[in-house]
């Protein structure tokens, strides 16, 4: 499925109700205002990702789940070639673990560094 501002609001409002928090006790958590909470959980506004990583901090969720998107395994699609006896999973697993850490800068909403 497709990442959108209505299922990411929908996704947000089962991470809260699953925590067990009010809309007012999850916007105190985050210091997300609850009118802008509102707005986010109905759809009437995209959360930004800082937004989405204080969401997901205070409910237990993770950004991937809350935004759909999956994990960077699942998202990740590669192709190589095996040289200087190196394996293809142990190569993967170096891929994935560049990729994770890229992917939870980008959740934290700190630049790349060029």
């Amino acid at each position: 499925m497709a990442m959108t501002i209505a299922n990411v609001g929908e996704r947000i409002e089962r991470a809260r109700m699953a925590a067990g928090l009010s809309q007012r006790a999850l916007a105190d958590v985050t210091g997300i205002s609850q009118s802008t909470l509102s707005r986010i959980i109905s759809g009437d506004r995209p959360a930004k990702m800082p937004e989405i990583v204080l969401i997901a901090e205070a409910t237990g969720h993770t950004v991937a789940e809350l935004t759909g998107t999956g994990t960077v395994a699942d998202r990740a699609v590669c192709a190589a070639r095996a040289t200087n006896d190196s394996d293809m999973e142990s190569m993967r697993e170096a891929l994935l673990h560049f990729l994770e850490l890229s992917d939870y800068l980008d959740d934290q909403a700190i630049p790349a560094v060029v």
